[in-house]
């Protein structure tokens, strides 16, 4: 079965079979005893593990259990027997939660958020053949049919996102690292911390992306204003791609203080599906219900913004450099495709000089030539929006398919699907600029800090395999 997760995780040069790896950092541990001399491990018929001491004692040992952190703190990288982890964020868990809340006493239920990205609501509307407005409206009045309290749309969080990355990339261009390469795809980043580690990581935007954008607004501002410790509200979000599940993941995204994620669990586009489908509901046959908003503001329609279907980061963070830095207002943003169409490169220039050149990488072939191109030192971008899927988010791998429709024609359905919303600036868009001012500027920079932005680590390799004779 082909793995869910990006081409870029499934890098690997290991066999890729359920079982340990040369390097697996959850091996089983072998208890060895003072005085005691070589153990042996045998695997019996039904895949136990019994360790076998030197005088013939015989001692069943328990299987290695591997978590979505292990994952991320993993020198390999992730293979098809990665779909095994992922049943810690399901469609299974939000029904398990769903069902303690109906029987739960007040005090004890949590109250379940959901959170839609708009490449999930496009793909929907294609495979149900509705508008993107009436399948985000369908689609919360189904969450909340099931006990689901609150729906959200993440266009919202990406607000955020994307205004952080633009005063990010003016503070650095005057003086950091460049190019700066965007963060928002798990895929990109996990294949980067383990796979070129410290090299890549001052070039990393440290802005978060708009799901853990989401998480920090969830469980802090929004908690705030219900009353509630962030541990009292089970966060979901639906996304479209597996590798999300491992950025919620991420340790960087857990609350200590109150023992619970930013993001509880991460559905794909294709798991929510299946949710309609064991309910034995059609999206199209239900009435619609008006989304939530996280401000006093009117939500009833889905928002999105200029660019490409991965969010449009290259395109605002493009138009902002250009008229903080050079004064030079942007009206329409001219791609320039190079080798092959995931491979994109925009440039401003005045009196025949490049003022700013960025491009956009998607897959993992473009992403490879990139990589050579920092090390030899030859980058000449100062931006490069970088994301594994071909195509960008839009094609995630969490994505609905349609049998008897072509891939490249369901890819075109969505991404008209994907434009026929309304498009909004992030420094316009209602109620974000009173939200930066009462949740963040007032608390200061180390607040904006800790809710909207992040960190990357290298991943060490180890340098021995295990030391077990099989």
């Amino acid at each position: 079965m082909a793995s869910p997760f990006s081409g870029v995780l499934q890098l690997t040069d290991l066999d890729d079979f359920i079982g340990p790896s040369q390097e697996c950092i959850k091996p089983v541990k072998v208890e060895k005893r003072p005085g005691s001399s070589v153990t042996k491990i045998h695997i019996e018929d039904d895949g136990s593990y019994v360790q076998v001491d030197h005088d013939g004692r015989i001692q069943r040992l328990e299987k290695a259990k591997v978590s979505l952190n292990d994952c991320l703190a993993c020198s390999g990288c992730v293979t098809s027997a990665e779909t095994v982890l992922i049943t810690q964020q399901s469609h299974k868990e939000l029904r398990k939660v769903l069902d303690a809340n109906k029987v739960a006493a007040p005090a004890q239920q949590k109250l379940v958020v959901v959170s839609v990205s708009p490449q999930s609501r496009a793909s929907l509307a294609a495979r149900c053949q509705l508008n993107p407005t009436d399948t985000a409206r369908k689609l919360t009045s189904f969450f909340k049919k099931i006990g689901v309290h609150f729906v959200f749309d993440t266009a919202f969080s990406r607000n955020f996102s994307l205004l952080e990355c633009q005063r990010e990339f003016v503070r650095r261009f005057r003086g950091q690292a460049l190019p700066v390469l965007a963060s928002a795809c798990p895929g990109w980043i996990c294949y980067a911390e383990k796979t070129h580690g410290s090299f890549l990581l001052p070039h990393l935007s440290t802005a978060r992306s708009p799901q853990q954008v989401m998480g920090s607004l969830v469980k802090d501002f929004f908690a705030q204003q219900q009353h509630l410790t962030p541990d009292k509200i089970y966060h979901v979000t639906v996304m479209p791609c597996y590798d999300k599940k491992l950025e919620a993941s991420r340790p960087e995204f857990f609350n200590q203080e109150h023992q619970t994620r930013d993001v509880d669990c991460v559905l794909t586009t294709g798991e929510v599906f299946k949710l309609l489908e064991e309910d034995g509901v059609s999206l199209s046959d239900l009435e619609p219900a008006p989304l939530d908003s996280l401000c006093n503001t009117s939500a009833e329609e889905p928002t999105s913004h200029r660019g490409g279907g991965s969010g449009g980061y290259l395109e605002h963070v493009f138009r902002h450099a250009a008229r903080e830095l050079f004064g030079i207002h942007v009206a329409e943003v001219t791609y320039r495709p190079l080798r092959n169409k995931d491979l994109q490169e925009v440039t401003l220039e005045r009196e025949g000089q490049v003022l700013l050149h960025f491009a956009a990488a998607y897959g993992f072939r473009n992403i490879q030539n990139l990589v050579q191109k920092l090390r030899r030192g030859r980058c000449p971008y100062h931006y490069v929006e970088v994301m594994a899927c071909p195509s960008g988010c839009l094609n995630g791998g969490g994505q609905l398919q349609t049998p008897d429709t072509p891939s490249r024609e369901l890819l075109q359905l969505v991404e008209q699907l994907y434009r026929a919303v309304k498009v909004e600036a992030p420094e316009d868009a209602p109620g974000v600029p009173e939200l930066y001012a009462r949740w963040l500027q007032g608390e200061g920079s180390e607040q904006v800090g800790r809710l909207l932005h992040t960190q990357f680590h290298a991943v060490e390799k180890a340098g021995t395999s295990l030391s077990i004779r099989w």
